[in-house]
């Protein structure tokens, strides 16, 4: 498989991931890449550092409680807008280190609008979620966003170019669940009374 379509797996996945769950992404790849089970490209490759191991799992952690608390998940979420996007613009133009300046300037935007994309769905489903009063839905939701994050790392890792087509799946259902959910939302709260 040429390098670039690699590559393209991996940014486009890694940025993907980090709208989800950035630590349990990092953290995934960082021990993958550790223990030689896969080979990350560019930059990525960095992710095997001890401290980014380690500061990955504290934070991953932090954010498996957090995320489990309605209310607190989407303050946490709201508070990660600033982080996941970032961090997955970061991701997908580290993959292109070795390319041409130019296309990693492509893969900064592109993982940034990817990350916003995932960040985004990601948000509104647990901002819907939250107007349930059970914290079920939440548990739930994420614990499935844990499992995707690390089962879909761990895929990326051997099959980069599967996560690539996903991301594209993915990134149209999820721009088209978003408008659904976000006029849901709308509409729930002009129904209710003013207080």
């Amino acid at each position: 498989m040429p390098e670039w379509t690699t590559t393209l797996g991996f940014a486009m996945g890694s940025a993907w991931l980090s709208g989800i769950n950035l630590y349990a992404t990092v953290l995934t790849l960082g021990l993958l890449e550790r223990f030689r089970l896969v080979r990350l490209p560019g930059d990525l490759a960095l992710l095997e550092q001890w401290w980014v191991i380690g500061l990955a799992a504290v934070l991953y952690t932090v954010e498996f409680v957090a995320d489990k608390v309605p209310a607190v998940d989407s303050a946490w979420d709201a508070i990660h807008t600033f982080i996941r996007i970032p961090a997955g613009a970061v991701l997908a133009a580290s993959a292109f280190a070795n390319f041409d300046p130019t296309v990693r300037v492509i893969a900064l935007l592109c993982g940034g609008g990817i990350a916003l994309g995932s960040h985004g769905t990601k948000a509104t489903v647990r901002l819907a979620a939250n107007t349930s009063p059970e914290p079920v839905s939440n548990i739930v939701l994420s614990l499935l966003e844990d499992v995707v994050a690390v089962g879909t790392s761990i895929l990326m890792a051997f099959h980069p170019l599967v996560v690539a087509v996903l991301v594209v799946v993915f990134l149209a259902v999820g721009i088209w669940a978003a408008r659904r959910i976000g006029r849901w939302i709308t509409r729930r709260f002009r129904r209710q009374p003013a207080t």
